[in-house]
């Protein structure tokens, strides 16, 4: 067929992505692919295409931007065919992704120089869960990882980041419920001083009652940090459920505004997440997405890296 000729994936497979993304590649993404086999480019294919591409997450002004782009270069004649036009939409999307990956930050790890990520989010997107996993990624890459259990409010996160401290053999800072965010995260800053600890992940409080008390907590969080090392956070991950669509794009809003996010991991891509939640985010917040969560293991989470993940959109395993 010579169709599937000209559209080849770009990259290696990476099988947490293909793995991960597999509902969202025979789902809603499947049906994009299937747009463009037709035998010219008209009206009927934008107006499909527009349709999908919402349904997939990827929200309505992304969406727009992405089709002026497509038609912008049907109309000075780079696309002739719907062959061209599916590769130019994977060209676009990748772009898109690109974009914001160059605002992220060059991370700089020194041996016993804490670097510190302060990870945010609402409850119930995988948080606790991305810590272990950046903790399982550290190790993985030689570092020593200490744990702060920073948020106190609930008994549960506490319990559970210490659950999966004893698993992965990393050391857990953690008070009573209830106890002053600030006094456990000093105590963490000062063990990892002592320790010589190389990465510092503190888990934070995910409640979203006002931006101004949200605000004003990861503010005396802050101060606290940049007493003992001024330069800190390094990293301001904040964790998104795929999952939620539109509304993890405005959780990004928030959390943008009250915390001076940095980077953002997409969780349980595993799940009913249709994937396009990426681009929104990409597009609309030019904060790059540093990590994908794929599933509940330690080593389910890779560092994200834009042509791959499209291509885990669009390519399956029957057609590599």
């Amino acid at each position: 067929m010579i169709f599937s000729r000209f559209f080849r994936r770009r990259t290696p497979p990476s099988p947490q992505l293909e793995s991960g993304l597999k509902r969202s590649r025979q789902g809603i993404f499947r049906q994009i692919v299937q747009l463009f086999e037709r035998s010219q480019i008209d009206r009927e294919l934008f107006d499909d295409l527009e349709a999908l591409l919402i349904q997939a997450d990827l929200g309505v002004a992304t969406t727009e931007a992405l089709l002026e782009r497509l038609q912008e270069r049907v109309r000075r004649g780079e696309i002739r065919d719907p062959v061209e036009a599916r590769e130019a939409l994977r060209e676009e999307m990748v772009a898109l992704l690109e974009a914001a990956m160059r605002n992220r930050r060059v991370k700089i790890y020194q041996r016993g120089v804490p670097f510190v990520s302060l990870v945010v989010g609402v409850n119930g997107t995988g948080k606790t869960t991305t810590i272990a996993k950046l903790a399982r990624y550290h190790l993985d890459q030689g570092r020593t990882v200490l744990l702060v259990a920073a948020d106190t409010f609930r008994a549960a996160a506490i319990d559970q980041l210490k659950a999966w401290g004893e698993r992965l053999g990393v050391p857990v800072i953690a008070h009573a419920p209830g106890a002053d965010p600030g006094a456990v995260v000093f105590d963490g800053m000062q063990a990892a001083h002592n320790r010589g600890i190389d990465v510092l992940l503190i888990d934070t409080a995910g409640r979203l009652h006002t931006k101004s008390n949200l605000m004003a907590e990861l503010a005396k969080i802050r101060r606290v940090i940049q007493r003992h090392v001024p330069d800190a956070p390094h990293e301001v991950l904040l964790v998104i459920d795929a999952t939620t669509g539109q509304n993890g794009l405005n959780q990004a809003r928030v959390f943008t505004e009250a915390a001076g996010v940095t980077d953002i991991a997409l969780t349980k891509l595993d799940g009913t997440a249709k994937g396009g939640i990426a681009f929104a985010i990409a597009r609309e917040l030019g904060i790059p997405i540093a990590y994908v969560g794929t599933g509940e293991k330690p080593t389910d989470f890779a560092e994200f890296d834009p042509e791959a993940y499209v291509d885990a959109l669009f390519f399956g395993d029957e057609e590599d």
